[in-house]
This record gives structure tokens, sequence and C-alpha cells, in this order.
């Protein structure tokens, strides 16, 4: 069983930031697109950035210029570096890594909470 491991979450004042990270199993990270995706109470799961392995990132529109997200390919970790936080991107974010050939292949952490309040 493919096991994605994360870290980082909690609780910060609107403004503040956070780092996510996730590892994978290196015979994962080495081909999978890895992602993050958030869920808020009420609200479908969306996804929040992806990274290739060749490093091309896709970001939604309501974080462009806040995150970041990156990868390190020798620790098989990727990051979600999230700035100037606001109340609306308090959910569960989950780590995601996806078969660029094959759609059936996706694999999911078990979530991490992430608060923005005062």
């Amino acid at each position: 069983q493919v096991q994605l491991v994360e870290s980082g979450g909690g609780l910060v004042q609107p403004g503040g930031s956070l780092r996510l990270s996730c590892a994978a199993p290196g015979s994962i990270f080495s081909i999978c697109t890895m992602g993050w995706y958030r869920q808020a109470p009420g609200k479908q799961r969306e996804l929040v950035a992806d990274i290739t392995h060749g490093g091309r990132t896709n970001y939604a529109d309501s974080v462009k210029g806040r995150f970041t997200i990156s990868r390190d390919n020798a620790k098989n970790t990727v990051y979600l570096q999230m700035d100037s936080l606001k109340p609306e991107d308090t959910a569960v974010y989950s780590c995601n890594a996806a078969h660029p050939y094959v759609s059936s292949l996706r694999y999911w952490g078990q979530g991490t909470q992430v608060t923005v309040s005062s």
C-alpha cells in the first residue's frame, strides 16, 4: 500500500504563513505529478497546485501569487509554501500523487488541517 506522509498543518493568523510537506516512496515520486488538494467544510475538494516531475507547476486562481509548490526529487518530498493566508484558505489539505499516463493510478495522503483564524 502506497503511503504519502504529510506534515505542517496547523493554526495560523490571517496574513501568516505555513509550509506543508509530503513524502512519498521513491518509486512513486520519481514518475508522478505531485499535487495538493483541499476540502473545506460543505465544499467539494479542489486542486490547489500541482507539479510535474519535470517541475512544471499549475495553480488554482485563488492561490496564485500566494502559494508556491516545489519538489525535492532527492528527498522524494513535495512542499506547499503558503503565504498571505486568508480565512477562506481554511481546509483539510491532502497530498496526491498522480501517474502521468495511467489516470486510475492516484495515491492520497491522510490530510492535514489548516486553519486560518484570528
